[in-house]
């Protein structure tokens, strides 16, 4: 696997231009050394990352001032400079100091009240998530990128840089380890080409119904080896740990999340570039994933109801990437001059397109919509298409950001509410 995948996007807006980031991620050319140094460097900066965030917890706990970015710096040197921990100046100076500087953007965003998962800092686990960042000091030659204190690496270049290179990121994915180089480049205002506007429902059965009545069948990648899985976890189970044979078979399991998660990624990614080339607006109901996917098993005093059902439900969801799809889908449209509309979710299967009809009675099964006051039959996942399709619609004539979150809310402009009261 040696395609190029975007990973962090950002789009800064000026008048009749845009600056647009990206970051293209190619798999290394690595040997046993280059290997055993990126684990060394990614270990000192999850060293650095826990025992600065150890100090401030610690002061967050005794209600003292935080250590910020200079404080941090300085117990950095000094680490540096004690015996116990002077294998730090093996490592790249700019990866740890960019690791501190991370690391107070996280501690920030833990207080900042706007972030959608306000949560603070986590301490890092070996193994998990390895990665390291070179903010400058490497530069790149046809087939291959000079990392400091590590020197030339060749990678697979399947596609050409576009842009200002700003930064390059080391990081681990199963046993390969990957080069992210982010660019950055000034373009004008996109127009996009196409001019037609598609609703877009989510499902389970269907990866989504759009509004003119195709649908798109979902991957469920980690549906189709689930089962080799738990025989490879369960064959771990019966092990002694951190043995050998323990090793080899935790690497071959995290090899079979690895070719879980590649094939979702290049399902998301061809699907939403598509999408985005041939429409430029898409609207989508605006769900709350995180709370859709949450557990419902409770305690043992107060137990939650259909366990089982909702465990799968969750298990489908989160196995066909329902955020990503659409963070994916949003930013794409951004480029091509696009957007991505986001209106209430509510009754969008039980309302009828035809008479507004709104009752749970229209839709009797998961897939049959029969509307009881005229008739009017359907694939429920259709309808739920066309009425986002219109939510869309009557959003643009208002003029407003975001639709309202309630559908018994009465409307707040001269536009009529998206749906009559349910029945």
């Amino acid at each position: 696997m040696h395609a190029v995948i975007v990973v962090e996007i950002s789009i800064i807006y000026y008048n009749i231009s845009m600056i647009i980031r990206k970051a293209y991620k190619f798999r290394l050319k690595t040997n046993p050394e280059i290997e055993e140094k990126f684990s060394q460097f990614s270990g000192c900066c999850r060293l650095v990352w826990n025992k600065a965030w150890a100090m401030n917890k610690f002061r967050l706990e005794e209600k003292q001032k935080l250590l910020w970015y200079q404080d941090m710096a300085w117990f950095l040197t000094f680490w540096k400079k004690t015996e116990e921990l002077s294998f730090l100046k093996q490592a790249p100076s700019q990866a740890l100091q960019h690791t501190l500087r991370s690391l107070e953007r996280a501690i920030k965003d833990g207080f900042d009240k706007n972030q959608p998962l306000k949560r603070m800092p986590r301490f890092k686990k070996k193994g998990r998530n390895d990665s390291f960042r070179y903010p400058q000091g490497f530069k790149t030659e046809n087939k291959r990128i000079f990392l400091p204190k590590l020197g030339w690496v060749g990678f697979f270049k399947s596609r050409e840089l576009i842009g200002t290179v700003k930064n390059v990121t080391i990081s681990r994915r199963g046993k390969h380890w990957f080069c992210s180089i982010q660019t950055e480049l000034e373009v004008p205002e996109p127009i996009h080409t196409s001019t037609t506007v598609i609703g877009l429902d989510m499902g389970v059965k269907r990866f989504f119904t759009m509004s003119d009545g195709n649908f798109i069948e979902p991957l469920n990648s980690f549906r189709k080896l689930e089962t080799k899985l738990a025989k490879f976890q369960r064959s771990l189970a019966r092990k002694v740990k951190f043995s050998n044979n323990w090793k080899k078979q935790k690497q071959r399991i995290a090899e079979i999340h690895t070719q879980i998660a590649s094939a979702r990624n290049d399902f998301l990614q061809k699907l939403s570039t598509i999408i985005s080339k041939k429409h430029a607006i898409v609207v989508m109901e605006d769900l709350q994933i995180r709370n859709m996917s949450a557990s419902v098993s409770g305690s043992v005093d107060n137990p939650g109801h259909n366990v089982k059902a909702k465990a799968g439900l969750n298990k489908s969801i989160l196995d066909q990437g329902w955020y990503e799809f659409r963070r994916q889908l949003e930013y794409k449209l951004n480029w091509l001059g696009g957007k991505l509309l986001l209106v209430p979710a509510q009754y969008s299967s039980q309302a009828c397109p035809v008479c507004r009809h709104v009752s749970k009675e229209n839709r009797q099964t998961q897939a049959v919509f029969v509307c009881m006051n005229c008739g009017h039959a359907g694939h429920a996942d259709h309808v739920a298409a066309i009425n986002i399709l219109e939510r869309g619609y009557r959003l643009l004539a208002c003029g407003e950001e975001r639709a309202p979150s309630s559908m018994k809310q009465e409307p707040a402009s001269s536009c009529e509410a998206y749906s009559p009261q349910v029945a």
